[in-house]
């Protein structure tokens, strides 16, 4: 892809983010666009990012309290955190989703057979998840605009929340760890813990066992 091309989705996305971020009743106004552009990337999408961008999310699934049974990976791209969990916990089961349905398509593609039992893909918007309520002990985000009343309501009670960026704040879909605390803060979550890693960085937030 044209290297101003990308230049230009980077500037995007982050423009993307800081607005959805302040006020997510704009989400409507990029929704499209933003579908439209991670439908073109599919294709180089895993060129794009490579394994080595996984290194704050590995880091920050080694902190963990217990081993999850029920992990959402939202925004999961071409697959790769939701691969990298599903490799790491032989027993849990795994559900990516992504706006765009290029995406879920190579992610479904390129899924090893013998995860297939364990892991499912499904084209969703992260603003109304179509997930139970307190569905998921483990939700991920890697570079992915947070969508804070979804989160809340579909991480189970002892649940943790992961907001892992590649590039830390040079990460286009970038959400700054003292904004991920205060808005998760307010909806019940505590024992906060930033990361780094590679060159990246990581935030977990766990959401009380008795809520």
């Amino acid at each position: 892809m044209n290297a101003a091309l990308i230049a230009a989705g980077k500037k995007f996305a982050r423009l993307t983010t800081r607005a959805v971020v302040a006020r997510p009743e704009l989400w409507r106004f990029f929704r499209g666009p933003l579908r439209a552009q991670f439908d073109a990337l599919a294709p180089e999408w895993d060129e794009i990012l490579g394994d080595e961008a996984l290194a704050p999310l590995v880091a920050a699934l080694a902190r963990l309290d217990d081993v999850p049974e029920r992990v959402l990976d939202v925004g999961t791209g071409t697959g790769k955190a939701a691969r990298l969990v599903a490799e790491r916990f032989p027993r849990t089961g795994v559900l990516g989703v992504d706006l765009s349905p290029a995406m879920v398509e190579q992610a479904r593609s390129v899924l090893p057979a013998e995860l297939a039992g364990r892991v499912r893909f499904e084209v969703a918007d992260a603003s109304a998840l179509p997930c139970d309520n307190g569905e998921f002990d483990l939700v991920v985000l890697l570079n992915m605009i947070p969508f804070f009343d979804e989160l809340a309501r579909v991480t189970a009670p002892g649940g943790t929340v992961v907001v892992a960026h590649v590039s830390g704040p040079s990460t286009p879909i970038w959400t700054p760890p003292a904004t991920l605390r205060e808005h998760l803060a307010v909806l019940g979550f505590e024992r906060f813990e930033e990361l780094a890693a590679g060159e990246g960085t990581a935030l977990l937030a766990r959401k009380p066992a008795g809520e």
